[in-house]
């Protein structure tokens, strides 16, 4: 038995499900192949329920913040358990509407493994189906250390499966998912440690958002080690975690440790040779800006590239690839200029454009940067203070806006508006000519001098 469709993606994720509902949308016929639920790593063990689990953080946070606003209101532990059965609830009505929007977009849903047996066909469940374009969207996986005693510990998607509050966790890594575990639980009234191979966290953020970061963290209770590398975890017969390092420190006491070291692509199995394609040296599959590998009617969108690993970048790329493959827009490609992103820690992080650093190794002297570090309006009245702080640089004498950096209460919300202003182009001049909206932390980006 064989089928064959003009395009097929392999996963069912942010930039599969992309790429087959605007091509199906063009009139080709498409297939989508996933294993597990559909959605991908955003809506079952990223995106989605980290933000629910934010929220709930961010919950506790105001809980501790009433009484100085006046309201008797008593801070007790969180219900777990109700938290964690309403946002796995909340996903499996994800789940659910992505596969009515496949159906309604027309769009075949194969559910197995996909294997490459040529360069236009694969094998699922001991079927052929072949197609004029395959889309490689599988994505990726959180990645492991290589040492003694890994078994102990858990991922990222491993924390979605807890069915308790740690009472005590170690946390290591130094990227954004890192540090988001670490607020929310730290949050929700887990003793946090989060264990730094180097000196910073964000690393390839702005000196002031990684700064001002750490601090907060750390005036937030989380304990920061720094210069830690692993050599062995063990777990005593009480079930308690020991860490030992390579400098010959040992660390006792915890009963989560939590691995975020970084991601890798999801390939296994994938057969990848049979297609005439293998992975970079970092471990991705290479592609070209319109998301072509190297192989002929071979494409790759998504985090198994090893790009921006960020689910509206992998539905712009499908989107586009579709227009494209299409016929539609020929020369369709992804803009990977000034694309927005957001950590999402207490407070929250949002970055858009060059860091201070690279633009003055890329523009030197022609570099002029405007900062402002404040206390919100917020925490007028609370014993609790926590201060915010925002950077634009710019460039040139017109003062060209390339970088906008926010840490603070709504910066998650307040940098969109502003990454459409930077992608347009916008000076120095354009924001101080703006009216300010008063009282508000955003206000700053149009008043800073």
């Amino acid at each position: 038995m064989s089928r064959h469709f003009d395009l097929i993606a392999i996963g069912g994720g942010s930039g599969g499900m992309a790429v087959v509902r605007r091509a199906a949308e063009y009139g080709m016929k498409c297939a989508v192949i996933e294993a597990a639920r559909l959605g991908g790593t955003c809506v079952n063990v990223g995106c989605v329920p980290k933000k629910v689990m934010w929220y709930a953080a961010q919950m506790s946070h105001a809980l501790h913040d009433a009484p100085d606003y006046g309201f008797d209101a008593a801070l007790t532990t969180v219900d777990w358990q109700q938290l964690k059965a309403g946002r796995d609830a909340y996903v499996a009505r994800l789940n659910e509407i992505y596969a009515r929007n496949l159906a309604n977009s027309a769009v075949t849903m194969v559910v197995g493994r996909a294997a490459f047996a040529s360069k236009n066909s694969v094998i699922v469940n001991g079927e052929t189906i072949s197609a004029d374009h395959i889309v490689i969207a599988c994505g990726g996986r959180p990645a492991l250390p290589a040492i003694s005693g890994v078994e102990h510990g858990i991922t990222s998607d491993g924390f979605f499966e807890l069915t308790s509050r740690p009472r005590r966790v170690a946390i290591v890594g130094s990227g954004y998912i890192a540090v988001e575990l670490a607020a929310v639980l730290s949050a929700l009234g887990s003793d946090v440690s989060l264990l730094l191979r180097r000196q910073h966290l964000l690393a390839r953020f702005d000196v002031m958002l990684r700064e001002a970061l750490m601090e907060q963290m750390q005036d937030d209770g989380i304990h920061i080690a720094t210069g830690i590398n692993l050599s062995s975890v063990a777990r005593g017969e009480d079930g308690v975690l020991t860490l030992h390092t390579h400098e010959g420190h040992t660390m006792e006491g915890y009963d989560t440790l939590i691995w975020a070291i970084g991601r890798e692509s999801a390939v296994d199995g994938l057969n990848l040779s049979a297609a005439g394609l293998s992975l970079n040296a970092a471990g991705f599959i290479t592609v070209d800006p319109f998301q072509n590998s190297a192989v002929d009617g071979i494409y790759a969108i998504g985090d198994v590239t090893g790009q921006a690993a960020l689910t509206p970048v992998a539905i712009a790329a499908g989107r586009r690839l579709a227009d494209r493959l299409s016929g539609a827009k020929p020369d369709a490609k992804l803009d990977e200029k000034y694309i927005p992103s957001v950590v999402f820690t207490h407070p929250p992080v949002g970055t858009v454009g060059m860091t201070e650093d690279e633009a003055r190794e890329q523009f030197g002297d022609d570099v002029k940067v405007y900062q402002s570090r404040f206390v919100p309006m917020y925490y007028a009245l609370t014993t609790g203070k926590q201060h915010s702080a925002m950077k634009l640089v710019t460039v040139g004498a017109d003062e060209k806006v390339v970088g906008c950096h926010i840490i603070g209460d709504g910066a998650d919300e307040m940098l969109q508006g502003f990454a459409v202003a930077i992608k347009m182009g916008a000076t120095r001049a354009d924001f101080s000519n703006t009216i300010a909206i008063h009282p508000t932390s955003a206000e700053e980006l149009v008043t800073m001098r």
